[in-house]
């Protein structure tokens, strides 16, 4: 019998923290922080997300720090908190912390953890895409409660994305407790005892408006020639890393041409809290004068709200909303005008100010952090009252059309690393491209097949993409001997042929690629080349013995047909090869058997799918059928007890009534089946087909035999193999090719399979 634990023994809080510099490393740290301090009968650990690969000096309260674009650490870290026996989880949730399309790798993370969770959400998107209103409606599935902190913020949550009000709670701004000071009191300490002071504080970037408030101070220091505007903050390290000190430095000039940079400065610096503290009580006004109005919450207004400033500010929605019955001064966006004139009428009217000050302060007495965590606490007990980890429901997989599965971003710095002017080297040692193996041409065909579809689908860096589509067009055009007709294969490192005529696969790989570059590059000058050799290649394969080389013709006249349809001669050439390759299945099936061979070997899965296209396009519903139910046979055949997907292992291939062999488990088999399971999807609108797409691809991920990752999210690269007892940790042109071209298939059928337009064939 479990015995229910109901109160709160350990709590775990995700998010950023100091010493990282952002206003969620704040907030988690401050709510941890106190939250450790209020209950000190309750252990609390942090989980913290790193977006450098040094990290930071993280306190002691950090116990796990998860790789912000590492989606196998978002795994590691949920079994660190089920193995830490937490009785509840903090989610601080922002979109830009996390990895993944829309921040979707946090859902890794959630769907593994078995406490309740409580989710804080800090950005509420007016008008989300598609993919970011999943993302949240799935992080809310996942929580038991979730956390907003204004009425705005809870009607968005409600009117926009469907999550019922029975489970949102609206708690404030966390503050610090801050006495209710003269301004005059500190002002010595920076100098400017005497003056009237201006304050803005936070991160700088160009979306806080800092320039409309310098564009009213000549007209503001002509009633108040003491005046001084502080603007207190680092630029933010985002913008620090892209852009430099640009904004700081376009503001210090425009306030010299207006002449009025002996009444700005500039504290270049991260304060502290006991620091913030003391600037914020020496402001005369606090200003925020942001120009997005989607803000459902800013960090810095409340402190200076809680601090009891007079505060003028924009009216996005955090201010909006508490600011309201007087307790503070809301101005247009983007109107230095309107600023100025706002200002100059609370410095001149001392009751008035004074009266906003009073206002603030009484209601920021509820922000304080003490009060807030207590809120916290509540929500804590109720979430784990409710919810206990032990009976933790997870979300029941849904199928391709309710675009809800997470897949990575595309990265192409392993492909980069590994290619060459000449082409894309077959091997390496780790993710050391292997010099001594060479080239081959039915790697440089799957290279040129990859960035056809990239090119396709506009995917960034789009000018890198093409440089790569050169050189591996450019290697099949040199592959290609003009006397046998045939491609070699083998190039050595010394650029030398190893062969005059290479094996009929890998031709017919090459005629695929060619017909993909045809069909999906926008390119003109690649359309052009790739079809020359296209009409020059086809003719050999008619000649061909392996229904593997004529599968892989096969797709490529399917490729070839998106641009040219009516080649009435390649028509006729795929009829000949899908007619030969539906008699050979036809030849070796048995009821225990359906299969185009008597053993399953490799790229199996590229052969009923050469007949699903062909039966679909000729039309021919009996070949369809056929190869619908062989690609169904081999999906059952690589199944395990475990639901996993299992592929035939390259060490000893499956023979009809042989032993199944387990390994060497390939990324290629993956790749296959993946290709052939969504095609299948599209032609019969089944999601069991994606359902299987998606088996395979968890392959890569980690739902394998091993339950080891094949995929390295730090190098793009894939591992080789899957050995008996552990990946080959060799990440070769094939393997990361196969899972790059897996990843890129299941994009374009998530986002776009709507959209796509395939002619009439």
């Amino acid at each position: 019998m479990t015995i229910k634990r109901t109160r709160i023994i350990k709590a775990v809080f995700i998010g950023n923290y100091v010493p990282r510099k952002c206003g969620i490393a704040t907030f988690t740290t401050d709510l941890c922080e106190t939250f450790a301090a209020k209950y000190p009968s309750i252990v609390c650990h942090a989980v913290a997300v790193t977006d450098i690969p040094g990290g930071y000096d993280y306190p002691e309260r950090v116990r796990f720090e998860i790789l912000e674009q590492d989606v196998d650490s978002y795994k590691r870290a949920g079994e660190f908190i089920n193995i830490s026996n937490a009785d509840i989880v903090c989610l601080q949730h922002e979109f830009g912390i996390f990895g993944g399309h829309a921040g979707s790798f946090v859902l890794t993370l959630l769907r593994s953890v078995q406490s309740p969770v409580v989710t804080t959400f800090h950005t509420i998107l007016k008008d989300p895409s598609p993919r970011h209103q999943q993302v949240v409606k799935e992080i809310e599935h996942l929580s038991e409660v979730v956390i907003v902190m204004s009425t705005k913020a809870a009607e968005l949550l409600t009117d926009r994305y469907g999550i019922p009000g029975g489970k949102i709670r609206i708690v404030p701004h966390g503050i610090p407790e801050t006495a209710f000071i003269d301004p005059s009191f500190y002002k010595d300490q920076f100098a400017v005892e005497g003056k009237t002071v201006l304050l803005t504080f936070g991160l700088l970037s160009p979306n806080k408006g800092i320039e409309y408030v310098i564009r009213a101070l000549p007209e503001i220091v002509k009633y108040f020639p003491e005046v001084v505007y502080i603007i207190l903050g680092q630029t933010h390290p985002n913008l620090l890393r892209t852009e430099g000190e640009n904004y700081r430095i376009g503001l210090q000039r425009l306030a010299t041409e207006l002449g009025v940079e002996k009444h700005v400065r500039f504290y270049n610096r991260f304060v502290s809290l006991e620091d913030l503290k003391e600037f914020l009580v020496t402001a005369d006004i606090y200003i925020t004068p942001y120009l997005n109005e989607e803000q459902v919450v800013s960090g810095t207004l409340a402190y200076s709200f809680g601090a009891g400033n007079a505060v003028v500010s924009t009216p996005f929605w955090h201010a909006a909303e508490l600011l309201a019955d007087g307790r503070g001064v809301l101005v247009p966006f983007g109107d230095a005008a309107a600023i100025a004139e706002s200002i100059i009428r609370l410095l001149k009217n001392d009751a008035e100010r004074n009266a906003i000050r009073k206002k603030a302060f009484l209601l920021g007495k509820e922000m304080a952090w003490p009060v807030v965590v207590e809120k916290y606490r509540d929500i804590f007990m109720e979430a784990r009252i409710n919810k206990p980890g032990s009976v933790r429901h997870k979300k029941t997989i849904e199928p391709l059309d309710t675009k809800t599965r997470d897949l990575p971003d595309i990265k192409l710095d392993h492909i980069v690393r590994m290619t060459d002017c000449t082409g894309i080297l077959q091997h390496a040692k780790y993710s050391i491209p292997n010099l001594e193996e060479g080239y081959c041409t039915d790697d440089n065909a799957r290279a040129l097949i990859l960035t056809s579809h990239l090119q396709e689908m506009g995917t960034q860096p789009a000018k890198e993409i093409e440089r790569l589509g050169y050189v591996y067009l450019g290697f099949l055009s040199y592959s290609f001997n003009e006397n046998s007709g045939r491609f070699r294969n083998f190039l050595n490192y010394r650029r030398e042929w190893i062969e005059d005529i290479g094996s009929e696969d890998s031709h017919g790989r090459a005629v695929w690629a060619l017909g993909t570059c045809i069909g999906r590059t926008p390119h003109v000058g690649f359309q052009k080349l790739a079809a020359e050799l296209f009409d020059r290649a086809i003719a050999a394969v008619t000649s061909f013995s392996s229904p593997r080389a004529w599968a892989f013709s096969i797709i490529g006249i399917h490729e070839y047909f998106r641009r040219f349809t009516g080649d009435r001669s390649i028509q006729a050439i795929r009829r000949n090869l899908s007619l030969k390759l539906h008699e050979t299945l036809r030849a070796n099936r048995a009821p225990n058997w359906m299969w185009f061979e008597q053993s399953l070997t490799y790229s199996n899965a590229k052969l009923p799918l050469a007949l699903i296209l062909s039966g679909r396009w000729l039309p021919d519903g009996t070949m369809l059928n056929d190869g619908l139910a062989a690609l169904k046979w081999l999906c059952a055949v690589q199944t395990d007890q475990r639901n996993n997907f299992q592929p035939v292992g390259a060490d000893s291939f499956f023979k009809r009534n042989g032993v199944f062999p387990q390994f060497d488990q390939q990324p290629v088999e993956a790749y296959a089946t993946i290709s052939a399971c969504l095609e299948a999807y599209r032609v019969t609108k089944d999601s069991k087909w994606h359902d299987e797409a998606w088996k395979a691809f968890q392959w890569y991920l980690g739902r394998n035999t091993l339950s080891v990752s094949l995929y390295d999210p730090l190098t793009g690269g894939c591992c080789d193999a899957l050995h008996v007892d552990r990946a080959n940790l060799n990440q070769g042109a094939e393997a990361a090719l196969s899972f790059l071209l897996s990843l890129t298939e299941m994009i374009a059928t998530r986002n776009d399979l709507q959209s796509l337009k395939e002619p009439v064939q």
